[in-house]
């Protein structure tokens, strides 16, 4: 695996195409490719995130994550292969409810923001979305791991709790939404 990467400059997506891992060879708006760049963008998301002062356990948690993103790519640059499973998807769900344990529960809809943190968690989480969407459409017209699916859209409810989570660690609550018809005018509603 030394030598892999060592060749940075081919040439050989000049022409519009890309090499997949099989060998094969696609267009750079292909769908396969559109799903593999919103899922590399999520993980360099976090990456940005993971700069950001936060608890260690949220920080072991997006660490891991970044390491399931980077297998979930390898799965959509090598479309027979398979590199997420069930375990995947249940560790995410215990995360979802290990970090929303200590949260108070929601009564009204909340705005992405607070900390810095917390903005960027919910940031990541709108990247994971728009990863998941791509994941979709690609799956409905070429094969995709059911997991590939299950993980984004598990990986997206984390990332709400996350970024509560690093709001609260950070001595902030979460930002209320205010519905526009109970939203006094001129008012500063970040006081």
């Amino acid at each position: 695996m030394g030598n892999r990467l060592s060749k940075i400059v081919t040439r050989t997506g000049d022409t519009g195409t890309t090499g997949l891992g099989d060998g094969s060879r696609v267009g750079k708006d292909s769908l396969r490719i559109a799903a593999l760049g919103e899922v590399d963008e999520l993980n360099s998301a976090l990456g940005v995130l993971l700069t950001e002062e936060m608890p260690e356990n949220i920080r072991t948690a997006l660490i891991g994550v970044q390491h399931d993103l980077f297998d979930l790519g390898g799965e959509l640059c090598i479309p027979t292969m398979s590199m997420l499973g069930e375990a995947h998807i249940e560790r995410l769900e215990d995360f979802v409810e290990q970090f929303n344990e200590d949260l108070t529960p929601l009564k009204e809809f909340i705005l992405p923001g607070g900390t810095r943190a917390a903005a960027f968690a919910h940031l990541a989480r709108t990247i994971c979305r728009r990863a998941e969407r791509n994941v979709v459409h690609l799956a409905n017209n070429e094969e995709v791991s059911v997991f590939a699916r299950k993980y984004l859209n598990r990986l997206s409810d984390l990332l709400f709790v996350l970024g509560r989570a690093l709001n609260k660690a950070g001595g902030r609550g979460d930002v209320q939404w205010v519905h526009g018809k109970n939203r006094p005018a001129g008012i500063d509603l970040a006081e």
